[in-house]
C-alpha cells in the first residue's frame, strides 16, 4: 500500500550519508539533525538515526522507529521523537520509549514537531523546558549524565510501557504509516 505522505524526490541524510525519501516530515527531520550537529555540539557519531524498536501488547508485535538516539560515553542518554502537529499528545509514548528502548531509564526524551520542542525529564516526565534553542547541548547533556543514575527499569514496568507505547504508537497510527511495521 502506497504512503500518504507526499515524495517531493530523494535527499541525502545529514548524518549517515544514506539516500532517504525527501518528504515534508524529513525536511524537518533533516532540520533537527543539522540543530544537533551544527548548534548543539554534538558529532554525528553520537546520534543514531532512525533506530528500530520492537513494541509488543500482549500477542500483538510491532516495529517503531526512533528518529534520534544520542549515546553518549557508552550510554543512550537522550532520544528525540519528531511528529507533526502538537507535541503534548506526544509526551506519553516518548517517556514509554525511554523505559523501553534500553534496561535503564533514558535520561533525557525530546519531542519536537520541528518547529517546537519540549525537554522531558525521563524519570519523572516532567517538561523541564520548552523550545527547539532549549535542547540539551552535548556539554550541558554530559553534565546531566553526570547526575543520572541510570536507574534500571523492572521487567514488569518495561512490558506495561512497551503496551502504552503500542497502544499510542501501532494502534493509533495510519495503517499507510512507513515507520511502523506490523509484524
Amino acid at each position: 500500500m502506497a504512503g500518504h505522505h507526499l515524495i517531493l524526490g530523494e535527499r541525502t541524510d545529514f548524518i549517515t550519508g544514506e539516500t532517504v525519501p525527501d518528504t515534508h516530515d524529513e525536511r524537518y527531520r533533516q532540520k533537527i539533525a543539522r540543530l544537533l550537529i551544527n548548534h548543539k555540539g554534538y558529532q554525528k557519531s553520537d546520534i543514531k538515526p532512525r533506530k528500530e524498536l520492537p513494541v509488543r501488547a500482549g500477542e500483538n508485535r510491532a516495529v517503531i522507529k526512533i528518529d534520534f538516539l544520542v549515546n553518549l560515553l557508552g550510554k543512550v542518554c537522550m532520544i528525540v521523537k519528531f511528529g507533526p502537529g502538537s507535541i503534548v499528545t506526544r509526551r506519553r509514548p516518548l517517556l514509554a520509549v525511554s523505559r523501553v528502548l534500553t534496561p535503564y531509564q533514558i535520561p533525557i526524551a525530546v519531542v519536537t514537531n520541528g518547529e517546537d520542542a519540549e525537554v522531558l525529564e525521563g524519570a519523572s516526565g516532567r517538561v523541564i523546558s520548552r523550545g527547539l534553542e532549549t535542547i540539551p547541548s552535548r556539554e550541558q547533556l554530559v553534565e546531566i549524565m553526570g547526575a543520572d543514575p541510570f536507574n534500571r527499569i523492572s521487567a514488569v514496568r518495561v512490558e506495561m510501557e512497551s503496551r502504552i507505547l503500542y497502544c499510542y504508537e501501532v494502534d493509533g497510527s495510519c495503517p499507510c504509516d512507513e515507520n511502523v511495521c506490523r509484524l
